[in-house]
């Protein structure tokens, strides 16, 4: 467990962190914890902390931004979590809803699902797999090539392309096999399959796929709820922590960083930091430097970097509707549900209230967020909330889950670059990373500092990773950064924590 933060020490040194989300908070407090004589300031543009990770509030009702479980195979954070927040066990219930029917989630090959897909596409499904592993696509060039490798064709155009070309808003062969390889590396068919056997026989494995695992940690009232006390740590550790501050600009100075901020005020503000951190977004980081020499082919990637925008409508019902819950089997328990469906634009839909009834504040009702992607400025972007609201209920209705007018309240959640994109210019980022690992103290971590699809933990790995480059002098050698790239970059992603639970 994680020691508490002592009496704050006397700071030296400064360092600037870029974003209040798991990536900035983890290094805001590991460096009040090293006690090394080195202040954190976080630079946060919103107004609560937790970044994606945050839990917003509307009346009393929490939305967690895109679904947050705790699960880590790495010792070190879970041991992080723990020290900071006592969170109770959840059984993960996820389906896939497709053909109007529930599909157990990661797709299993059981009874209930050969039953619903019907014998002509069971049957095209199996010669389909077969297919792809006796003839495999040598070179996967795309992430359909990836799913097709692991899925079959067949299975992979029932469950994974459609939901996957809603979530970027292009075809999935446009796609780097990148995304694939971090979000679902260890998973197929046969990973499926041994997976449904060790439990039958109740044997436990020490290397589980993130993705197939079936219990998490999670807080009472959203995972914000552990990133407003690491920032209370923070705070009280002697970092400070400046909310509704946005990035204008970020100049080299001869002893460090001075990042230009403007407040929510309208007036400007200049912090100065020996070292910066930067969670922020690595398009915007680029085109916010001062004082660096930035080569043209660097800025040419960074310009074209792509991101996915994420809209969440919150709706309170007081129950979901007859014909989903017969289709369900007359109880709905899932945590999230991936909506297939292609005649709806909702990607996926998450039950808040079955994440922890602490999540509604009425115990009477079904509090749920349906999950929108859109790219800044399109269509769908430029809805008004308003639109947005009876667009959700209208798709509800459409897939039977609520009964036309029986909603009681709604909001509108809107999170910008959300997702880091696998297109654009993201096959040269190559560029990009090392041009930044050349810039003396400014080291970027988190999901849009490092224009990775990271998970939270992978976030945190990262931002300790920094911070043990900085209190070991090696923030500014190319060399010994070139490590903090690989996490989340291979299977095996933390062989240290397999290690320590032995």
């Amino acid at each position: 467990m994680s020691s508490p933060v002592a009496d704050p020490p006397v700071s030296s040194k400064t360092c600037l962190v870029v974003g209040a989300g798991p990536a900035g908070l983890t290094a805001a407090l590991e460096l009040c914890r090293a006690h090394a004589g080195i202040r954190p300031v976080v630079i946060e543009m919103g107004k609560i902390p937790g970044g994606i990770s945050r839990t917003e509030e509307y009346h009393g009702n929490r939305i967690d931004i895109g679904g947050h479980r705790f699960f880590s195979k790495s010792r070190w954070v879970t041991d992080w979590w723990d020290g900071i927040l006592a969170m109770p066990e959840k059984n993960r219930v996820s389906r896939i809803f497709y053909l109007r029917r529930f599909f157990s989630y990661p797709v299993s090959l059981s009874i209930a699902t050969l039953r619903n897909l019907g014998l002509k596409r069971t049957v095209k499904v199996g010669f389909s797999y077969l297919r792809a592993r006796l003839f495999p696509i040598r070179q996967e060039k795309t992430l359909e090539d990836f799913m097709i490798n692991r899925f079959g064709r067949e299975l992979y155009k029932t469950f994974f392309r459609d939901y996957t070309e809603k979530v970027w808003g292009v075809p999935c062969d446009k796609i780097s096999p990148d995304w694939g390889a971090q979000r679902i590396k260890g998973v197929s068919i046969s990973a499926v399959l041994a997976d449904a056997l060790r439990k039958a026989l109740h044997v436990k494995s020490a290397h589980q796929e993130t993705s197939l695992i079936d219990r998490f940690l999670y807080p009472e009232k959203g995972p914000g709820q552990l990133w407003e006390k690491a920032a209370e740590l923070v705070q009280k550790g002697g970092g400070e922590i400046f909310y509704e501050s946005r990035v204008e600009k970020i100049a080299k100075t001869a002893s460090g960083w001075t990042v230009t901020v403007r407040k929510a005020d309208g007036s400007s503000a200049q912090l100065s930091g020996d070292f910066l951190l930067s969670t922020m977004p690595v398009k915007e980081l680029v085109a916010s430097l001062e004082g660096v020499e930035i080569p043209a082919t660097v800025r040419e990637v960074a310009e074209g970097l792509t991101y996915r925008d994420f809209m969440t409508v919150g709706l309170l019902v007081e129950r979901f509707a007859d014909p989903v819950l017969k289709a369900s089997g007359g109880v709905l328990p899932d945590n999230w549900i991936y909506i297939q469906e292609r005649d709806v634009l909702v990607g996926r839909l998450q039950v808040f209230s079955n994440w922890s009834r602490g999540m509604v504040a009425r115990e009477d009702c079904v509090w749920m967020g349906l999950e929108f992607f859109c790219n800044e400025g399109d269509a769908l972007d430029r809805k008004s909330d308003g639109e947005m609201k009876a667009l959700a209920e209208e798709e509800m209705v459409k897939l039977g889950f609520i009964a036309k007018g029986s909603v009681l309240d709604s909001c509108v959640i809107r999170q910008k670059k959300a997702y880091p994109a696998y297109f654009g210019t993201y096959a040269r980022f190559g560029v990009v990373q090392d041009y930044l690992d050349t810039l003396p103290g400014l080291i970027p971590i988190g999901r849009n500092g490092m224009h990775r699809y990271n998970n939270q933990d992978h976030s945190m790995l990262a931002a300790k990773a920094a911070v043990e480059l900085i209190l070991a002098g090696k923030a500014a050698d190319p060399a010994a950064r070139k490590a903090l790239w690989e996490i989340n970059a291979e299977k095996e992603y933390h062989e240290e924590g397999a290690e320590k639970k032995t």
